[in-house]
């Protein structure tokens, strides 16, 4: 293990260790990594400024210089040519960066948009339903719609229903019995209807071609 270059490993050019791993001491490699560590931290800390990512992006240029070493041929000094595989590695690490922000970005914009046609749409339906239950109650017979509204729009009681319609309590009670069917009977008719929800042609057509491209 190199834990740190002595006087004598020092000494060595960077030139000759690389020649000297080219003849096959490959466990010579250890010195440069460990002669330029200070160097590559303090650059990748200065682009990334995250001591976790500057180590895996150090790790990485390693290996990809490790890789290329056969290719090198000295035309600059092996600590420059390093030292610029470190920079390039640092800069795609910030443009992955900036890619996935863009990304989460898109992603919430995404749902802003879709949570607001989800909600303009649901207003719509509400509004549908809204106007189709006031409707249905504005079609019972009144002696059915009076008795509907006052117990379950104005929350009377049956004693003041009564007292204020001059019936029976328990002629409160059939009449709201009898208005809320009338009502179902009226909603389900509605709600059976083709046109809620409806998937038309066009969107079936659609639907069939993206299925059939992909089991074909």
């Amino acid at each position: 293990m190199y834990h740190q270059e002595t006087v004598e490993t020092g000494a060595i050019p960077d030139q000759e260790i690389i020649r000297r791993i080219s003849q096959g001491e490959k466990n010579l490699y250890a010195l440069l990594v460990r002669r330029y560590n200070q160097r590559l931290y303090r650059i990748g800390m200065s682009i990334l400024h995250d001591e976790a990512e500057v180590e895996d992006a150090m790790q990485e240029s390693y290996v990809n210089a490790w890789g290329s070493l056969e290719k090198f041929q000295f035309k600059s000094q092996f600590s420059t040519w390093l030292t610029r595989i470190m920079i390039n590695e640092c800069l795609l690490r910030i443009k992955k960066r900036k890619k996935i922000l863009e990304m989460k970005e898109e992603m919430m914009d995404h749902y802003h948009q879709t949570t607001d046609q989800q909600n303009a749409l649901s207003k719509i339906l509400n509004a549908d339903l809204k106007k189709a239950l006031e409707q249905a109650v504005l079609d019972l017979p009144e002696k059915y719609r009076t008795v509907f509204v006052m117990r379950e729009v104005e929350h009377m009681n049956v004693f003041e229903t009564k007292e204020c319609l001059s019936i029976s309590e328990s002629n409160v009670k059939v009449r709201l019995n009898r208005a809320k069917a009338l009502l179902r009977n009226s909603l389900n008719d509605l709600y059976k209807s083709g046109e809620v929800f409806g998937f038309h042609l066009s969107r079936c057509d659609k639907m069939v071609e993206r299925v059939m491209a992909r089991i074909n």
